[in-house]
């Protein structure tokens, strides 16, 4: 949920919330977030894993980020996110602060209050941003909608039964209930 409007509101606002409190900032506007359930929690360490367990395996660079990790989409002070797990394969991206620039991979698992923002403000953030593969994880549908930005650009959705590949690596494909 949004606050109520300010002029605009800046990262040094974000950093001014009061110890355990969290937001994200798009475009000046800032939104609470709520904690996180167990569900959403499992689904979270479960994709991360098989992900790391396939770049070790692939001797590859990229590293994985979960949230609360900030992400600055954008050169400016207007633009802070969190996303659930951040692939970033740009080790110059990367600071003791946090991702600057966009991450590779950005998956968002939804909860009810965070489905309009995961599916249209941060779908045309992440994309204008460079971000090359989002996916939205629906745990109450049980669906994942996946977008591909480079190249020829994607969309599909997928059940949690389904074997899902992953765009931005060569043989990796993730079936969401084999996880949990």
């Amino acid at each position: 949920m949004a606050l109520p409007q300010r002029l605009t509101y800046t990262i040094d606002d974000i950093y001014a919330l009061p110890d355990g409190q969290r937001a994200e900032l798009i475009d000046g506007q800032m939104y609470m977030m709520a904690p996180p359930n167990a569900r959403h929690q499992d689904i979270i360490f479960s994709l991360s894993r098989k992900i790391a367990d396939y770049i070790d395996a692939n001797k590859g660079s990229c590293k994985i980020y979960l949230a609360p990790y900030a992400v600055f989409l954008n050169a400016d002070d207007k633009n802070y996110v969190e996303p659930d797990i951040s692939v970033i394969c740009d080790k110059n991206k990367l600071e003791d602060k946090g991702c600057n620039g966009a991450p590779d991979w950005i998956v968002e698992v939804i909860s009810p209050s965070t489905q309009r923002m995961d599916y249209s403000i941060k779908l045309f953030k992440y994309r204008t941003a460079g971000v090359r593969e989002y996916w939205i994880v629906n745990p109450i549908t049980k669906t994942i909608q996946i977008y591909s930005f480079e190249g020829e650009e994607d969309s599909r959705q997928f059940s949690f039964d389904d074997e899902i590949p992953v765009h931005i690596f060569d043989g990796l494909a993730i079936t969401i209930s084999d996880l949990l």
